[in-house]
């Protein structure tokens, strides 16, 4: 299985990983430079972004080149389109994101290497009078200033001189299972930075905390800690007792000042015990899920395969509490040559979930464990 690898740029010139290091001693990283072809007469050509709307035609230029090209145009489009296929299919946490909205998008992904953002102190205060003349109280909202990470997540491959030769002698399509692999990796690894305790990034500019770091729904220093007495796949663990679990991590996100919408994540082993019965007695003809879903608030509940046995969370799916910040969607770029047959590739993005709290430490997110 391909790995993938997430390079951490900093302000003051610092970066880790070879993707952040050629972007500092290149001072950018163009796309579209990395992405050469071979037209129809034989000339290496790249495709330049002229500005605008992107998906018009028009706001793009082909350019002749000095540098050699390997592929073809139809070549990159079937890379890009197994990258797309893969892309497609669903993950949990990070499709969440996408489909309710919670997208951040960045306007120089190439040129942000650390994401300023701000949270608030507590709310200005209302004034009830009789005449309307009497002063409130001047209160002004404290900012506090905050520092994101904005890291590169990239993998590689490489396509063989002989095979491509191959493939355009026979008439056959280019291999694209590398390419779907390495996209595969990047989808995962987007997703366990969202689900997973042990993949915590920090790099650059401290924040006013102390600290620029990536977080997870599961090691965020502001998340509800809700206890697990027993694990909800014990023999002794009735299906009251789970749904007073998730009513106790409702509770929890309430007193935080968090009313929903929620989502609820559950891990694997947890996904056929909430399809039993919640009455073992018949009494009652609906599943531990329907019931669950019943709870006013909870809009979903979704099985995460990278989230660790017995750990429950549920989530306020707004922008003040998780967000997905996004520079570069995925893309295949050529990386470079080895040897004379060997060309190597990468599919990269540039993108983070972010988890939020305020300056008073609360939070949206709920883990039960």
């Amino acid at each position: 299985m391909f790995e993938a690898n997430v390079d951490l740029m900093g302000a003051n010139g610092q970066a880790t990983g070879e993707v952040a290091g050629g972007i500092i001693t290149n001072g950018r990283l163009n796309v579209g430079a990395l992405r050469p072809f071979i037209d129809e007469t034989g000339r290496p050509c790249m495709t330049v972004y002229k500005g605008g709307d992107p998906k018009i035609a028009t706001n793009w230029d082909t350019r002749f080149i000095n540098t050699n090209a390997t592929l073809r145009r139809d070549e990159w489009k079937q890379l890009d389109s197994a990258l797309m296929d893969v892309s497609r299919q669903r993950l949990g946490g990070i499709d969440d994101l996408r489909s309710k909205g919670l997208v951040y998008n960045l306007g120089n992904a190439m040129g942000t290497t650390v994401l300023e953002w701000h949270d608030i102190s507590g709310d200005m205060e209302a004034v009830v009078t009789m005449d309307g003349v009497t002063r409130g109280k001047n209160d002004r909202p404290k900012y506090q200033h905050n520092y994101l990470p904005i890291p590169i997540i990239h993998v590689d491959y490489e396509i063989n001189a002989r095979e491509l030769a191959a493939s355009r002698s026979l008439g056959n399509p280019l291999d694209t299972t590398d390419a779907e692999r390495a996209t595969r990796a990047i989808q995962e690894k987007l997703e366990g930075m969202l689900f997973s305790d042990n993949q915590q990034y920090s790099f650059g500019e401290k924040d006013s905390r102390g600290q620029n770091t990536i977080y997870s729904y599961v090691n965020h220093p502001d998340r509800n800690l809700v206890q697990l007495k027993v694990a909800w796949n014990e023999s002794g663990k009735t299906a009251a007792a789970i749904v007073a679990d998730v009513m106790a991590m409702k509770d929890a996100s309430i007193a935080d000042y968090h009313y929903g919408p929620w989502q609820l994540y559950i891990p694997t082993s947890y996904d056929t015990v909430i399809d039993n019965d919640y009455d073992t007695a018949g009494a009652s003809t609906m599943t531990i899920r329907e019931r669950i879903l019943k709870i006013a608030g909870i809009s979903g509940i979704k099985v995460i395969d990278t989230l660790e046995a017995d750990n429950v969370l549920l989530v306020q799916m707004t922008s003040d509490v998780v967000r997905l910040v996004q520079g570069l969607g995925l893309q295949n770029v050529e990386w470079g040559v080895e040897g004379k047959f060997i060309t190597k590739y990468k599919v990269l993005t540039i993108q983070v979930p972010q988890i939020r709290s305020d300056q008073n430490k609360r939070s949206g997110v709920v883990h039960l464990a």
